[in-house]
Protein backbone atom coordinates (compact mmCIF):
# COMPACT_ATOMS: atom_id res chain seq x y z
CA UNK A 1 0.00 0.00 0.00
CA UNK A 2 1.58 3.30 -1.06
CA UNK A 3 0.80 6.50 0.98
CA UNK A 4 -0.01 9.86 -0.28
CA UNK A 5 -0.23 12.45 2.39
CA UNK A 6 -2.74 15.25 2.34
CA UNK A 7 -3.71 18.55 4.54
CA UNK A 8 -6.11 15.91 6.84
CA UNK A 9 -3.23 13.30 7.68
CA UNK A 10 -1.76 16.60 10.47
CA UNK A 11 -5.53 17.70 11.33
CA UNK A 12 -6.89 16.88 15.11
CA UNK A 13 -8.06 13.62 15.40
CA UNK A 14 -11.54 15.51 17.08
CA UNK A 15 -11.96 17.34 13.77
CA UNK A 16 -11.36 14.18 12.05
CA UNK A 17 -14.24 12.22 14.08
CA UNK A 18 -16.20 15.10 13.80
CA UNK A 19 -15.91 16.11 9.62
CA UNK A 20 -16.42 11.57 9.19
CA UNK A 21 -19.44 11.65 11.21
CA UNK A 22 -21.23 14.96 11.68
CA UNK A 23 -24.17 14.78 9.22
CA UNK A 24 -23.54 11.56 7.59
CA UNK A 25 -25.52 8.81 8.75
CA UNK A 26 -22.87 6.67 6.74
CA UNK A 27 -19.81 6.37 9.12
CA UNK A 28 -17.77 3.27 9.44
CA UNK A 29 -16.67 3.88 13.78
CA UNK A 30 -13.17 2.68 14.06
CA UNK A 31 -12.50 2.04 18.17
CA UNK A 32 -9.35 2.60 19.64
CA UNK A 33 -7.57 2.19 23.21
CA UNK A 34 -3.98 2.02 24.50
CA UNK A 35 -1.41 3.56 26.58
CA UNK A 36 -0.72 7.69 25.80
CA UNK A 37 0.26 8.50 29.26
CA UNK A 38 2.84 6.73 30.91
CA UNK A 39 5.87 4.67 30.47
CA UNK A 40 4.39 2.98 27.11
CA UNK A 41 2.92 6.00 25.90
CA UNK A 42 5.00 6.90 22.70
CA UNK A 43 3.95 2.93 22.01
CA UNK A 44 0.34 4.11 22.02
CA UNK A 45 0.83 7.31 20.44
CA UNK A 46 2.95 5.67 17.68
CA UNK A 47 -0.46 3.43 16.79
CA UNK A 48 -2.91 6.01 17.46
CA UNK A 49 -0.75 8.31 14.94
CA UNK A 50 -0.47 5.81 12.25
CA UNK A 51 -4.95 4.92 12.41
CA UNK A 52 -5.19 8.48 11.99
CA UNK A 53 -3.05 8.78 9.16
CA UNK A 54 -4.28 6.51 7.39
CA UNK A 55 -7.79 6.90 7.69
CA UNK A 56 -7.10 10.79 7.16
CA UNK A 57 -6.06 9.18 3.97
CA UNK A 58 -9.06 6.67 3.23
CA UNK A 59 -11.44 9.84 3.86
CA UNK A 60 -9.56 11.92 1.48
CA UNK A 61 -10.05 9.68 -1.19
CA UNK A 62 -13.79 9.04 -0.87
CA UNK A 63 -14.27 6.93 1.89
CA UNK A 64 -15.01 3.00 1.02
CA UNK A 65 -18.01 1.53 -0.30
CA UNK A 66 -19.94 -1.61 1.26
CA UNK A 67 -22.94 -2.96 0.31
CA UNK A 68 -23.71 -0.45 -2.61
CA UNK A 69 -22.97 2.79 0.13
CA UNK A 70 -20.46 5.35 0.36
CA UNK A 71 -18.99 5.11 4.18
CA UNK A 72 -16.45 7.41 5.68
CA UNK A 73 -13.93 6.48 8.52
CA UNK A 74 -14.28 7.95 12.59
CA UNK A 75 -11.94 7.27 14.95
CA UNK A 76 -12.94 7.08 19.10
CA UNK A 77 -9.90 6.89 20.62
CA UNK A 78 -9.70 5.99 24.83
CA UNK A 79 -6.18 6.57 26.84
CA UNK A 80 -6.04 3.35 28.85
CA UNK A 81 -2.91 4.38 30.48
CA UNK A 82 -1.44 0.67 30.03
CA UNK A 83 -4.07 -0.64 32.74
CA UNK A 84 -5.92 -3.56 32.12
CA UNK A 85 -9.00 -2.19 34.57
CA UNK A 86 -9.36 0.73 32.57
CA UNK A 87 -9.12 -1.11 29.12
CA UNK A 88 -11.59 -3.19 30.19
CA UNK A 89 -13.58 -0.34 31.08
CA UNK A 90 -12.84 1.84 27.70
CA UNK A 91 -13.82 -1.28 25.22
CA UNK A 92 -17.28 -1.16 27.07
CA UNK A 93 -17.55 1.93 26.38
CA UNK A 94 -16.86 1.61 22.66
CA UNK A 95 -19.28 -1.00 22.48
CA UNK A 96 -22.13 0.74 24.44
CA UNK A 97 -21.82 4.13 23.72
CA UNK A 98 -20.18 4.73 20.87
CA UNK A 99 -21.00 1.44 19.02
CA UNK A 100 -18.07 0.74 17.29
CA UNK A 101 -17.75 -1.86 14.32
CA UNK A 102 -14.04 -2.87 15.41
CA UNK A 103 -11.56 -2.43 17.27
CA UNK A 104 -7.87 -1.86 16.22
CA UNK A 105 -5.52 -2.30 19.29
CA UNK A 106 -4.29 -2.26 21.81
CA UNK A 107 0.06 -2.89 21.63
CA UNK A 108 0.51 -4.60 25.06
CA UNK A 109 -1.00 -8.02 25.60
CA UNK A 110 -2.19 -6.75 29.67
CA UNK A 111 -4.84 -4.33 27.60
CA UNK A 112 -5.66 -6.32 24.66
CA UNK A 113 -6.90 -9.96 27.05
CA UNK A 114 -9.63 -7.97 28.48
CA UNK A 115 -10.28 -6.07 25.05
CA UNK A 116 -10.60 -9.76 23.67
CA UNK A 117 -13.42 -10.57 26.06
CA UNK A 118 -15.19 -7.69 25.47
CA UNK A 119 -15.36 -8.44 21.92
CA UNK A 120 -16.35 -11.72 22.48
CA UNK A 121 -19.73 -10.76 24.37
CA UNK A 122 -20.31 -7.74 22.16
CA UNK A 123 -19.10 -8.89 18.66
CA UNK A 124 -17.31 -6.89 17.62
CA UNK A 125 -14.32 -7.62 15.83
CA UNK A 126 -10.69 -6.58 17.38
CA UNK A 127 -7.61 -6.48 15.57
CA UNK A 128 -4.50 -6.33 18.02
CA UNK A 129 -1.32 -4.82 16.91
CA UNK A 130 1.74 -6.10 19.12
CA UNK A 131 -0.12 -8.07 21.72
CA UNK A 132 1.47 -11.33 21.68
CA UNK A 133 -0.02 -13.01 24.47
CA UNK A 134 -1.78 -16.27 23.00
CA UNK A 135 -4.57 -15.59 25.53
CA UNK A 136 -5.69 -12.68 23.19
CA UNK A 137 -7.46 -14.84 20.78
CA UNK A 138 -7.46 -17.82 23.12
CA UNK A 139 -9.27 -16.91 25.54
CA UNK A 140 -12.61 -18.32 25.48
CA UNK A 141 -12.57 -20.76 28.46
CA UNK A 142 -15.49 -23.51 27.89
CA UNK A 143 -17.28 -25.43 30.92
CA UNK A 144 -14.53 -27.81 31.39
CA UNK A 145 -11.90 -24.95 31.51
CA UNK A 146 -10.29 -25.55 28.22
CA UNK A 147 -9.85 -22.57 26.05
CA UNK A 148 -11.14 -21.95 22.71
CA UNK A 149 -10.29 -19.32 19.87
CA UNK A 150 -12.23 -15.98 20.22
CA UNK A 151 -14.11 -15.86 16.95
CA UNK A 152 -13.97 -12.09 17.08
CA UNK A 153 -10.93 -11.18 17.97
CA UNK A 154 -7.67 -11.14 15.29
CA UNK A 155 -4.01 -9.98 15.53
CA UNK A 156 -1.39 -9.07 13.29
CA UNK A 157 2.33 -10.17 15.09
CA UNK A 158 3.14 -13.73 15.76
CA UNK A 159 2.39 -15.00 19.53
CA UNK A 160 4.87 -15.34 22.27
CA UNK A 161 5.42 -18.78 21.78
CA UNK A 162 7.05 -18.53 18.53
CA UNK A 163 8.83 -15.19 19.73
CA UNK A 164 10.33 -17.38 23.05
CA UNK A 165 10.96 -20.33 20.45
CA UNK A 166 12.94 -18.05 17.88
CA UNK A 167 14.57 -16.50 21.07
CA UNK A 168 15.82 -19.84 22.28
CA UNK A 169 17.39 -21.19 18.91
CA UNK A 170 18.86 -18.23 18.26
CA UNK A 171 20.91 -18.07 21.60
CA UNK A 172 21.24 -21.87 21.49
CA UNK A 173 22.29 -22.53 17.67
CA UNK A 174 23.64 -18.84 16.36
CA UNK A 175 25.45 -17.53 19.23
CA UNK A 176 26.54 -20.96 21.35
CA UNK A 177 24.73 -20.41 24.50
CA UNK A 178 24.43 -23.04 27.06
CA UNK A 179 23.83 -21.31 30.69
CA UNK A 180 20.76 -18.62 30.44
CA UNK A 181 19.19 -16.52 32.82
CA UNK A 182 15.93 -15.27 32.96
CA UNK A 183 14.35 -11.72 34.17
CA UNK A 184 10.99 -11.37 34.03
CA UNK A 185 8.17 -8.56 35.46
CA UNK A 186 5.85 -11.39 37.86
CA UNK A 187 2.61 -9.08 37.12
CA UNK A 188 3.34 -8.49 33.73
CA UNK A 189 1.62 -11.20 31.27
CA UNK A 190 3.85 -10.80 28.54
CA UNK A 191 6.45 -10.79 30.35
CA UNK A 192 6.39 -14.07 32.33
CA UNK A 193 4.50 -15.96 29.35
CA UNK A 194 7.47 -15.21 26.93
CA UNK A 195 9.89 -15.72 29.72
CA UNK A 196 8.11 -19.26 30.12
CA UNK A 197 8.31 -19.88 26.25
CA UNK A 198 12.17 -19.12 26.30
CA UNK A 199 12.61 -21.64 28.78
CA UNK A 200 10.89 -24.32 27.65
CA UNK A 201 12.53 -23.83 24.32
CA UNK A 202 16.42 -23.56 25.49
CA UNK A 203 16.07 -26.69 27.63
CA UNK A 204 14.54 -28.37 25.35
CA UNK A 205 16.96 -27.69 23.01
CA UNK A 206 20.31 -29.20 25.33
CA UNK A 207 20.41 -25.73 27.58
CA UNK A 208 20.19 -25.11 31.18
CA UNK A 209 18.55 -22.50 32.76
CA UNK A 210 20.27 -21.61 35.71
CA UNK A 211 18.73 -18.47 37.16
CA UNK A 212 14.90 -17.34 36.78
CA UNK A 213 14.58 -14.06 38.47
CA UNK A 214 11.63 -11.83 38.54
CA UNK A 215 10.42 -7.99 40.27
CA UNK A 216 7.01 -6.95 40.48
CA UNK A 217 5.26 -3.48 39.76
CA UNK A 218 6.87 -0.09 39.26
CA UNK A 219 9.73 -1.18 41.12
CA UNK A 220 12.94 0.44 39.85
CA UNK A 221 15.84 -1.00 41.90
CA UNK A 222 16.67 -4.56 40.53
CA UNK A 223 19.87 -5.03 42.93
CA UNK A 224 18.23 -8.11 44.52
CA UNK A 225 17.60 -9.79 41.31
CA UNK A 226 20.31 -9.03 39.50
CA UNK A 227 22.53 -10.50 42.67
CA UNK A 228 21.15 -13.69 41.73
CA UNK A 229 22.06 -13.47 38.52
CA UNK A 230 25.63 -12.25 39.09
CA UNK A 231 26.07 -15.13 41.12
CA UNK A 232 24.76 -17.81 38.90
CA UNK A 233 27.49 -16.40 36.06
CA UNK A 234 25.35 -17.03 32.95
CA UNK A 235 26.73 -16.90 29.67
CA UNK A 236 23.13 -14.66 28.52
CA UNK A 237 20.53 -13.06 30.54
CA UNK A 238 17.01 -13.53 28.80
CA UNK A 239 15.09 -10.29 29.76
CA UNK A 240 11.60 -10.01 28.18
CA UNK A 241 10.29 -6.35 29.59
CA UNK A 242 9.56 -3.37 28.02
CA UNK A 243 12.32 -0.91 27.07
CA UNK A 244 11.99 1.37 29.70
CA UNK A 245 13.04 -1.67 32.16
CA UNK A 246 15.18 -3.40 29.69
CA UNK A 247 17.41 -0.55 29.39
CA UNK A 248 17.79 0.49 33.53
CA UNK A 249 18.03 -2.94 34.19
CA UNK A 250 21.16 -3.03 31.44
CA UNK A 251 22.33 -0.42 33.47
CA UNK A 252 21.97 -2.08 36.44
CA UNK A 253 23.49 -5.29 35.79
CA UNK A 254 26.64 -3.55 34.29
CA UNK A 255 27.46 -1.97 37.22
CA UNK A 256 27.05 -4.64 39.25
CA UNK A 257 29.39 -6.57 37.28
CA UNK A 258 27.33 -8.67 34.83
CA UNK A 259 29.37 -9.18 31.90
CA UNK A 260 26.27 -12.23 30.59
CA UNK A 261 25.37 -11.16 26.93
CA UNK A 262 21.81 -9.65 27.17
CA UNK A 263 18.91 -10.48 25.23
CA UNK A 264 15.19 -9.18 24.97
CA UNK A 265 11.81 -9.48 22.92
CA UNK A 266 10.08 -7.19 20.83
CA UNK A 267 9.25 -5.15 24.24
CA UNK A 268 12.58 -4.19 23.12
CA UNK A 269 11.58 -2.45 20.17
CA UNK A 270 11.71 1.52 21.25
CA UNK A 271 13.19 4.51 19.71
CA UNK A 272 13.61 5.67 23.64
CA UNK A 273 15.78 2.06 24.58
CA UNK A 274 19.35 3.30 23.59
CA UNK A 275 18.98 6.72 24.91
CA UNK A 276 18.07 5.68 27.71
CA UNK A 277 20.33 2.20 28.37
CA UNK A 278 23.07 3.52 27.01
CA UNK A 279 26.44 1.74 26.17
CA UNK A 280 25.30 -0.87 28.78
CA UNK A 281 23.34 -2.22 26.12
CA UNK A 282 26.21 -2.95 23.54
CA UNK A 283 26.21 -5.73 22.22
CA UNK A 284 22.69 -7.03 23.16
CA UNK A 285 20.15 -8.46 20.87
CA UNK A 286 16.43 -8.51 20.72
CA UNK A 287 13.82 -10.37 18.44
CA UNK A 288 11.72 -7.92 16.34
CA UNK A 289 8.61 -8.24 13.88
CA UNK A 290 10.47 -6.14 10.98
CA UNK A 291 13.64 -4.53 10.04
CA UNK A 292 12.87 -0.72 10.03
CA UNK A 293 15.57 -0.66 6.65
CA UNK A 294 13.21 -3.17 5.07
CA UNK A 295 12.29 -1.41 1.44
CA UNK A 296 8.66 -3.11 2.29
CA UNK A 297 8.05 -0.56 5.12
CA UNK A 298 9.59 2.94 3.77
CA UNK A 299 6.20 4.15 2.18
CA UNK A 300 4.97 3.97 5.81
CA UNK A 301 7.57 4.80 7.13
CA UNK A 302 8.30 8.28 5.08
CA UNK A 303 5.12 9.16 5.45
CA UNK A 304 5.00 8.66 9.37
CA UNK A 305 8.00 10.42 9.93
CA UNK A 306 6.36 13.43 7.32
CA UNK A 307 3.27 13.45 9.43
CA UNK A 308 4.31 13.83 12.84
CA UNK A 309 8.33 14.67 12.60
CA UNK A 310 9.57 11.34 14.23
CA UNK A 311 9.84 7.74 13.64
CA UNK A 312 7.27 5.59 13.90
CA UNK A 313 7.35 2.70 17.17
CA UNK A 314 6.99 -0.53 16.15
CA UNK A 315 2.89 -0.92 17.42
CA UNK A 316 2.90 1.63 14.17
CA UNK A 317 3.94 -0.77 11.73
CA UNK A 318 1.46 -3.93 12.83
CA UNK A 319 -1.34 -0.90 12.93
CA UNK A 320 -0.78 -0.07 9.55
CA UNK A 321 -0.98 -3.93 9.25
CA UNK A 322 -4.44 -4.06 11.14
CA UNK A 323 -5.96 -1.31 8.83
CA UNK A 324 -4.37 -3.31 5.85
CA UNK A 325 -6.82 -6.79 7.48
CA UNK A 326 -10.21 -4.26 8.62
CA UNK A 327 -10.26 -3.16 4.78
CA UNK A 328 -9.24 -6.30 3.31
CA UNK A 329 -12.10 -7.73 5.34
CA UNK A 330 -14.83 -4.76 4.73
CA UNK A 331 -14.35 -5.24 0.63
CA UNK A 332 -15.03 -8.84 1.06
CA UNK A 333 -17.69 -9.08 3.27
CA UNK A 334 -19.53 -5.86 1.95
CA UNK A 335 -20.65 -5.70 5.41
CA UNK A 336 -20.55 -3.92 8.89
CA UNK A 337 -21.87 -6.54 10.34
CA UNK A 338 -19.21 -7.92 13.05
CA UNK A 339 -19.80 -11.41 12.58
CA UNK A 340 -19.64 -11.11 8.62
CA UNK A 341 -16.32 -8.84 9.37
CA UNK A 342 -15.15 -12.20 11.52
CA UNK A 343 -15.41 -14.57 8.73
CA UNK A 344 -13.82 -12.46 6.80
CA UNK A 345 -10.97 -11.76 8.90
CA UNK A 346 -10.73 -15.56 9.75
CA UNK A 347 -9.59 -15.76 5.70
CA UNK A 348 -7.09 -13.05 5.48
CA UNK A 349 -4.37 -13.89 3.10
CA UNK A 350 -2.69 -10.51 2.25
CA UNK A 351 0.73 -9.16 1.86
CA UNK A 352 1.49 -6.64 4.74
CA UNK A 353 4.55 -4.11 5.17
CA UNK A 354 5.47 -6.57 8.25
CA UNK A 355 5.44 -9.74 5.84
CA UNK A 356 2.57 -12.02 4.63
CA UNK A 357 -0.24 -12.25 6.95
CA UNK A 358 -2.33 -15.51 6.49
CA UNK A 359 -4.48 -16.38 9.43
CA UNK A 360 -4.70 -19.36 11.07
CA UNK A 361 -8.84 -20.57 11.35
CA UNK A 362 -7.89 -22.32 14.59
CA UNK A 363 -5.38 -19.82 15.87
CA UNK A 364 -6.51 -16.11 14.81
CA UNK A 365 -2.84 -15.85 14.34
CA UNK A 366 -0.91 -15.21 11.19
CA UNK A 367 1.29 -18.50 10.30
CA UNK A 368 4.55 -18.21 8.81
CA UNK A 369 5.92 -15.17 9.90
CA UNK A 370 9.59 -14.59 10.10
CA UNK A 371 10.85 -12.77 12.97
CA UNK A 372 14.28 -10.31 12.78
CA UNK A 373 16.97 -10.46 14.98
CA UNK A 374 18.00 -7.04 15.50
CA UNK A 375 21.73 -6.70 17.76
CA UNK A 376 22.34 -3.21 19.26
CA UNK A 377 26.38 -2.00 18.11
CA UNK A 378 27.45 1.42 17.80
CA UNK A 379 24.51 2.50 19.68
CA UNK A 380 22.48 2.08 16.83
CA UNK A 381 19.83 -0.99 16.30
CA UNK A 382 21.17 -3.22 13.76
CA UNK A 383 19.59 -6.09 11.73
CA UNK A 384 21.30 -9.30 11.63
CA UNK A 385 19.11 -11.84 10.07
CA UNK A 386 15.08 -13.09 9.30
CA UNK A 387 14.85 -16.08 11.36
CA UNK A 388 12.38 -18.62 11.74
CA UNK A 389 12.91 -21.38 14.34
CA UNK A 390 11.08 -24.13 13.02
CA UNK A 391 13.56 -24.03 9.70
CA UNK A 392 17.14 -23.79 11.82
Amino acid sequence: MRFRLVAASVIGLAMLAGCAGAGNANTIKVGWLGALTGDSASWGQSELNTLKMLFDEQNAGGGMTVGGKIYRFALFPYDDRGIPEESDADAKKLASKDKVNVIIGPAFSREAIPVAKVAAWTKIPCIATTATNPKVTQGIVGPTGATSVNPYVFRACFIDSYQGDVAANYAYKRLGMRKAAIFVKSDDEYSVGLGEYFNQNFRWLGGQVIASVSYTGDEKDFSKPLAGILAAKPDIVFAPVFDTDAALMARQARSMGITALLMGGDGWSSSNLIPMGGSSLEGAYFINHLDVNDPAVQDYRVAYVKAYGKEPELPGYLANDAVLMFLDALKRAQSLDGLAIAQALETCDIQGITGHIKIGKNTHNPEGKDAAIIKIQGGKMVFQERFAAVTN
